[in-house]
């Protein structure tokens, strides 16, 4: 179990991933809850409305099993890529607490590694596909 000791305070990691973006999402048990992602409070560092409320959703069923203070640390890949990597930690730190709850983070695909990433380019293309334009003569 990825439980750690430090100055008093005991706390459950998960790993989330999606393209190139890797979250750490640390649960700390606290009397009430609070998100910290790099530093900065959750709606200044998630720019969208659409993108703050996947996240809240997924931190409202985290909110279901007891109070944390959440820090993340998130490095890599694109926003939306954070914002997916985020609810994927979330889900797996979460089942760390209570492994029961394993069947409804599932269901809710809080666990599902989405593996697309970009496809490298090939030489005498333009891109991974793209050709050049082709000339009769």
């Amino acid at each position: 179990m990825a439980t750690t000791t430090t100055s008093k305070e005991r706390y459950v990691e998960g790993v989330g991933r999606r393209k190139t973006a890797t979250a750490r999402v640390r649960l700390t048990k606290a009397g009430k809850d609070s998100v910290v992602v790099n530093d900065k409070t959750l709606d200044a560092y998630f720019p969208t409305v659409e993108m703050r409320e996947r996240v809240k959703k997924a931190l409202a069923k985290v909110g279901e099993h007891g109070a944390f203070a959440i820090s993340v640390k998130i490095a890599g890949g694109g926003i939306s890529a954070h914002a997916d990597a985020m609810i994927m930690g979330l889900g797996r730190s979460i089942i760390k607490i209570k492994p029961e709850i394993k069947p409804e983070i599932k269901k809710e695909k809080m666990l599902t590694r989405d593996a697309r990433e970009k496809e490298r380019r090939k030489f005498g293309l333009k891109k991974a596909r793209k050709s050049p334009q082709w000339s009769k003569r």
